[in-house]
């Protein structure tokens, strides 16, 4: 099973966010499992307390790397914790311990957004790695 976490610093999604992103989570298929995770800005500064000691630690970031569809889903091979910061971005020494910096896009996305973008990008990477017809190259 892929075990797969989501923290995100933010405070309460606006509904049609939490319903695009929670959609997605519910779809995944049989054997990834997603763990949301959020936290509140004033408890920002203890995300990393958060990520699970075994996980890879992928922090989004606009300055990260830009990865395929098939490139994303290669990082669902193991234990992985995607970390979304907040307004102010997420703490340089966080940033640091990643193993990957990633970007969504070239261009800021909004918080809300941004979590169901990466939400909707693990659904599509669990599926052509299981060979659900919903991505297509």
């Amino acid at each position: 099973m892929a075990r797969l976490h989501v923290l995100a610093v933010a405070n309460r999604l606006p509904a049609w966010a939490q319903s695009a992103r929670d959609e997605y989570l519910k779809r995944m298929p049989r054997g990834y499992e997603v763990k949301l995770v959020q936290l509140k800005p004033s408890s920002a500064g203890k995300i990393h307390e958060r990520i699970p000691k075994d996980a890879r630690l992928v922090a989004l970031d606009e300055r990260g790397r830009d990865l395929t569809t098939a490139q994303f889903a290669a990082l669902l091979g193991e234990p992985t914790a995607f970390v979304i910061g907040g307004a102010d971005g997420l703490d340089p020494a966080l940033k640091k311990k990643a193993s990957l910096l990633l970007r969504l896009s070239a261009l800021t996305l909004p918080h809300a957004l941004a979590q169901v973008v990466l939400c909707e990008q693990i659904y599509r990477a669990a599926t052509l790695l299981t060979g659900h017809p919903y991505h297509r190259e």
